[in-house]
């Protein structure tokens, strides 16, 4: 991506921080595994977005903004130079590299960073620290910015939370983002497609990963989006399955959720497919509950439509054809067999973070996620689509994904 994005990005959110405000966004640290081992880090999606910077090397790094009359003056804090260290964990950003990804201008070590915020938070030019506060539940740990707004030495700087204009920014795709996410798209179909021409009875779930990982990194993704979901059989009826441990039998239905990040933008698809390439007449049944439903969102996305109203109209469409097929009571609610949400935001997470408040806009990306589980037929799987709100409706970003009975078995039959 170009670095106007980034630097437009920054602007937007200065734009709306009140004169004399410290503005501090963490990149976040390398966290402790075991014994000297230490996770993958990840970088905090935000300092991401506001900057370009991500990927391994930006551990630890800050950007520091502080916003007077004069304008704004900013700094990215960063591991310097460290020929030592580079021989042990890989070479780190030159300054030069930071600001032609970034475009910020002023680069300094992050061991400097301290001093720095002292120094203009002791000048009585700002009285307000910003940051960008969020977790999903209280007992979370702390992040970096937590910690930072603990601080006992400067009482006297208000502390303001900034995470929801974040999400408020991010809610809205610009064009960078929807190619970098067609892009992604790509290698997320390369991959769901080659697990479907490997695809046979006896394999195990953690041969079908071995064969995405792979596509994926023909294509140079490294890294998944997510932790990618591949289940076969009963453990398709754990919404959230990591073990990858069972094996497909004949006539088991496999069910993914997977998806490739191109340029830091996540893509988010589910397929459902019998092992042996053919659905049986119950499979079939379930299935096209399944894929009416989608076909019909697809339909009726617009901009104006309330956004709860996707989840709502996706249950209550999907109920109904399952009444018709005799599996749902009539005063049985869909939630019996749809067990999750039909809807969600994508982009620089894979629930991405936007204001949910918002009715269906252009420029918008969130899943269609039709979910159907049938405990008493052995049969789980969902439907899950990319889908990008267009000035007069929608347009299916996965479209091209094998998605009704006769594409996949078309497919994985070599048609």
């Amino acid at each position: 991506m170009e670095r106007s994005f980034f630097e437009k990005n920054r602007r937007t959110l200065y734009d709306t921080l009140p004169e004399g405000s410290l503005f501090a966004c963490f990149a976040g640290r390398v966290l402790p595994q075991s014994a000297d081992a230490e996770y993958p880090y990840f970088a905090n999606r935000n300092f991401a977005y506001l900057t370009g910077l991500d990927g391994a090397e930006v551990h630890d790094f800050v950007l520091l903004a502080g916003k007077t009359d004069g304008g704004v003056e900013e700094t990215v804090f960063a591991l310097p130079p460290d020929p030592l260290a580079e021989r042990w964990t890989g070479r780190r950003l030159s300054p030069q590299e930071i600001t032609e990804r970034s475009g910020v201008e002023r680069v300094l070590p992050v061991e400097r960073f301290d001093a720095a915020f002292h120094a203009l938070a002791m000048s009585g030019r700002f009285r307000t620290l910003v940051l960008d506060l969020w977790k999903k539940n209280r007992e979370d740990p702390d992040t970096e910015a937590y910690r930072f707004a603990a601080r006992a030495e400067y009482p006297f700087l208000r502390v303001e939370n900034c995470h929801g204009q974040l999400c408020a920014q991010r809610t809205i795709k610009a064009p960078c983002e929807i190619e970098a996410m067609r892009r992604a798209m790509t290698v997320t179909r390369a991959g769901i497609e080659a697990m479907m021409r490997a695809s046979r009875p006896g394999m195990y779930e953690y041969q079908y990963k071995a064969v995405f990982d792979h596509a994926l990194a023909d294509r140079g993704v490294l890294v998944p989006a997510f932790p990618s979901i591949i289940a076969a059989g009963e453990n398709n009826f754990c919404i959230h399955y990591y073990s990858y441990t069972g094996q497909a039998r004949d006539g088991d239905m496999v069910l993914n959720d997977v998806g490739a990040a191109w340029d830091g933008l996540c893509t988010d698809v589910s397929r459902g497919w019998p092992c042996n390439g053919k659905f049986s007449p119950k499979q079939r049944q379930l299935y096209e509950c399944a894929y009416r439903t989608s076909q019909h969102m697809f339909s009726i996305i617009k901009p104006g439509m309330p956004m709860a109203d996707v989840d709502r109209l996706c249950h209550q469409y999907c109920g109904g054809l399952l009444r018709e097929i005799g599996l749902l009571g009539a005063d049985e609610a869909p939630e019996k067999y749809m067990w999750h949400g039909g809807a969600h935001h994508v982009g620089w997470d894979v629930h991405d973070q936007v204001d949910m408040t918002r009715p269906v806009a252009a420029g918008m990306v969130f899943c269609v996620d039709v979910g159907i589980y049938v405990e008493e037929w052995g049969i789980g799987f969902r439907l899950e689509d990319n889908c990008l709100v267009t000035e007069d409706g929608c347009e299916n970003l996965s479209a091209t994904i094998p998605r009704s009975v006769e594409e996949i078995e078309a497919f994985m039959a070599g048609r």
